[in-house]
């Protein structure tokens, strides 16, 4: 229906708010088109940035580390958190368009993608005393990736008020682990894990480097012993079936969920540092932790850890992206992700002051990870090639629901180790005795 022609003041007010209405779209229009603008005239730079940080994870990185960057250098940080990570980034190569910088969990995929040339070097970006060779590991003479998080793996939680003797009984009934398997696209990984150690606590670091590195066979007494030995602790001799089912079937996060029933469903968990900073039954039962040796039969090893890191490297090496490198890479970042919690710097400059410290098992652990009396060997599944990395992360769930499947299991990954053109990093430990 049309407004009338002419009339009273009062018929007039229409026009000008349709006036009014039609100037400030204009004027909206106009700023859109001024952002636009600045954007492409690259006075507003922006560095993308992919991770596998989500929920709380990525709360506290962007909180501690992204909005302190983005108020200092005025660049800001297109972040992208992801948990099939691996993935977004094969896609986005394989596509043309990969992020700025990119953290990833795995060594071994940083090699292969520093042996395809996309990875820019760090040299003159990073600190050359900041980290150890464990965790910055040179190839062809460059350094391609720092860790900006660590966390320690050779650990075995259990609730507080559980003592030595309680704890002892349960590490030898299957029932009393808690295990997890599942976690989507990387399900295994938590049997890759106990594996690797139990190589390292039993076998000591000189033959889990030499695995690591892709020079011990599969199918040697170390690596088969530690598979089977495994079995027996997460599952008995015979590989109960209702344990199985349950493991396969339980995702890693709630792994420890039987923890926190009455009577107890679960007392004791092989897992990462990083599980008892997120919300997990291991809040709610005041975990403790304690060196896996004490729990794994046959043990030798005295101070050899198994570590994991969250690992920055660069793809495109503008300007913005290397600054938002040398960033990271600063003591400032570092101790202001390890104040969170969320992990541990390795940087001993990067050492949160003592009021600032945390609980005492944060504390404890991050002393661990700096001591340099201790061995430590990044998780070895991470270090290999990404194609055997998959493998092993496969066969852990074929291993429990078939044991007897062990022998061809681990000549097919035999097999595939010996795959042409695969890339092996030199060390995977800070120090071999």
């Amino acid at each position: 229906m049309s407004a009338p022609q002419g009339g009273t003041a009062a018929g007039r007010r229409p026009r000008r708010l349709r006036t009014l209405t039609v100037l400030a779209s204009c004027l909206v229009l106009l700023a859109a088109a001024v952002v636009f603008a600045v954007r492409a005239l690259g006075q507003e730079p922006t560095v993308t940035l992919l991770a596998n940080w989500t929920g709380t994870d990525e709360r506290n990185f962007r909180q501690a580390v992204i909005a302190p960057f983005q108020r200092k250098y005025h660049i800001h940080v297109d972040y992208q958190g992801s948990s099939a990570e691996s993935q977004v980034l094969g896609a986005d190569v394989e596509a043309g368009t990969p992020p700025d910088v990119v953290v990833l969990t795995g060594p071994g995929e940083l090699a292969d993608y520093a042996g395809q040339g996309q990875l820019k070097p760090l040299d003159g970006l990073v600190p050359a005393a900041g980290f150890g060779a464990s965790w910055s590991t040179p190839l062809n003479g460059h350094v391609y990736w720092f860790p900006l998080k660590a966390d320690l793996k050779s650990i075995v939680w259990y609730p507080a008020g559980t003592g030595e003797r309680q704890r002892t009984e349960a590490a030898h009934r299957p029932g009393q682990w808690c295990v997890g398997m599942g976690s989507g696209a990387t399900s295994g990984w938590p049997g890759t894990d106990w594996i690797e150690d139990i190589l390292l606590q039993k076998y000591g670091p000189a033959v889990y480097q030499r695995w690591a590195r892709g020079e011990l066979s599969w199918r040697s007494r170390q690596v088969r012993s530690a598979w089977t030995t495994w079995g027996r602790l997460v599952a008995g001799a015979g590989g109960n079936s209702g344990l199985v089912r349950r493991a396969l079937k339980t995702p890693y996060q709630d792994a420890a969920k039987p923890v926190t029933a009455q009577p107890r469903g679960c007392t004791l968990e092989h897992q990462a540092s990083f599980i008892r900073s997120q919300e997990s039954a291991w809040q709610r039962v005041d975990g403790r932790y304690e060196h896996s040796a004490r729990l794994i039969p046959g043990a030798t090893a005295t101070g050899a850890w198994e570590v994991s890191g969250d690992l920055v490297a660069l793809l495109h090496d503008t300007p913005h992206a290397k600054t938002l490198i040398r960033y990271l890479a600063s003591a400032g970042a570092q101790r202001a992700w390890n104040a969170k919690e969320s992990g541990f710097s390795v940087d001993p400059q990067a050492q949160p002051a003592p009021a600032d410290a945390g609980p005492a098992w944060h504390r404890s652990l991050a002393r661990t990870l700096l001591d340099e009396r201790a061995v430590h060997c990044f998780d070895a599944s991470d270090a290999m090639p990404p194609s055997v990395r998959d493998a092993f992360a496969e066969a852990t769930i074929e291993y429990l629901a078939g044991p007897r499947r062990l022998d061809a299991l681990l000549a097919s990954l035999d097999t595939l180790s010996h795959a042409p053109d695969l890339t092996w990093l030199p060390s995977v430990c800070d120090h071999v005795p």
